[in-house]
């Protein structure tokens, strides 16, 4: 399962969906394409908005915003949870108040 935990200043994206064998599952292709769509957009607008890190999990810390970084990241995650409706057993959106590494 696919875990998006967020809160003000992170976005943490981990797991793999299982939907579907590595490389035709559905789920993963359309949390990459959500996710490293707004990185590029925000980091077209300031390139020193956000430093995301991709190892095993990838995290996003948002360093620094304005009303359009907000939008683009607000509508990421409402991307994401409409997924999570779709596909209830392979992804799961949910606010984590405390910090996130």
């Amino acid at each position: 399962m696919i875990k998006v935990m967020y809160n003000e200043n992170t976005i943490k994206v981990s797991g793999h969906a299982n939907y579907d064998k590595f490389g035709n599952d559905i789920v993963c292709a359309s949390v990459s394409s959500i996710v490293y769509t707004t990185i590029n957009g925000i980091l077209n607008i300031d390139s020193n908005a956000i430093k995301y890190e991709d190892n095993k999990d990838l995290y996003i810390h948002i360093k620094s915003s304005n009303e359009v970084i907000k939008k683009l990241i607000n509508s990421m995650l409402e991307l994401l949870k409409e997924l999570e409706k779709q596909y209830p057993k392979n992804i799961i959106v949910k606010e984590n108040k405390d910090v996130i590494y």
